[in-house]
């Protein structure tokens, strides 16, 4: 059964960090999967801000990487791996090599500068707190960590977005396999609910409520001016599932359907949009079964982050601003 108010650490053996600014609108966040796990990944999109994700692509030899940052900064915010490389080392984590053991580093980024300023962007000394603070157990979600500068709906830029967030969802299968998401939501387009209805969408310039989608289509012009490649939806996933790298590659990419139900229009030139799977091979599993679950909490744990940011730096919820639309 879905559980929307799951979590990835309800994966046992799983870590999760945050260092959160609320002042500055900026944070980052660790992901610790447990030593041993086989990792997969998919990158979709057009504007990825991403460092070592392609030692998880499934021609290469690397079956896992020792943690997995996702921080908000842009590319500056990439910076945040030296910091967790450094934690890892000194806890005696990464692989051995021989001479050394060599913590493999995996980092993915929002940009958040919009709503900073570009006040503050988290580094090496916030990489590595976040790692700091890893531990089993309960996150904080919503405006936390990566998500806390996150922001949605960017159909008529700054005009009318949305506050997005990071959000998680986990769910337990017939055969006892655990499937989790965590989601950090700073998408170019509007976030629905199951439904199809919108949790965060833009207002006109009547400030009546507009989707994204079709806005794109009857108004076309306007939109490479109000999108450069400033946007991304960062999930990882996790499972107890036993997986080959090859396997956790393609969980990773029936994942993104998940993100395409959540997140309208979704894998836009101006978005790059990640998800990352964890296998800790505990339990017999079916690559079926854990593909079609992780499209299942990728879309809840989205959904999740938009219903738990709240207003920040001037920039609404969707709910607020949805509300506000229709009290005008």
């Amino acid at each position: 059964m879905l559980r929307t108010d799951g979590l990835l650490t309800d994966v046992a053996g799983v870590r999760v960090g945050h260092w959160t600014d609320l002042a500055a609108g900026t944070g980052c966040t660790a992901v610790l999967p447990p030593e041993g796990s086989v990792g997969g990944v998919e990158v979709r999109g057009g504007g990825p801000a991403s460092r070592e994700l392609e030692l998880l692509g499934a021609h290469t030899s690397v079956e896992s990487i020792t943690a997995l940052m996702f921080s908000g900064g842009s590319a500056f915010g990439l910076d945040t791996a030296s910091g967790a490389m450094r934690w890892c080392e000194e806890q005696g984590l990464g692989h051995d090599t021989g001479a050394a053991r060599v913590p493999l580093i995996a980092a993915a980024c929002i940009y958040d500068l919009g709503i900073t300023g570009n006040a503050r962007r988290p580094g090496a000394e916030e990489g590595y707190l976040a790692c700091a603070a890893a531990r089993e157990g309960e996150y904080s979600r919503g405006c936390a960590g990566a998500g806390t500068g996150a922001t949605v709906a960017k159909l008529r830029g700054q005009d009318a977005w949305c506050k997005g967030g990071l959000g998680s969802a986990s769910l337990v299968t017939r055969d006892g396999v655990s499937v989790a998401a965590l989601a950090v939501v700073n998408a170019w387009g509007d976030v629905l609910d199951a439904d199809g209805t919108a949790l965060a969408c833009a207002v006109d310039e009547a400030g009546r409520p507009v989707r994204a989608s079709e806005r794109v289509i009857t108004h076309p012009p306007e939109h490479p001016r109000l999108a450069p490649p400033a946007n991304t939806t960062l999930v990882c996933l996790a499972t107890d599932a036993r997986l080959s790298k090859a396997q956790a590659v393609q969980v990773a990419r029936m994942a993104q359907a998940g993100m395409a139900r959540a997140v309208s229009p979704v894998h836009t030139p101006f978005d790059g949009d990640v998800t990352v799977c964890f296998a800790t091979g505990v339990r017999p599993a079916s690559l079926f079964v854990v593909g079609v679950a992780a499209a299942e909490v990728t879309g809840a744990a989205i959904r999740d982050a938009v219903r738990r940011a709240v207003g920040l730096r001037g920039v609404p919820t969707g709910r607020e601003r949805i509300a506000g639309a229709g009290a005008g």
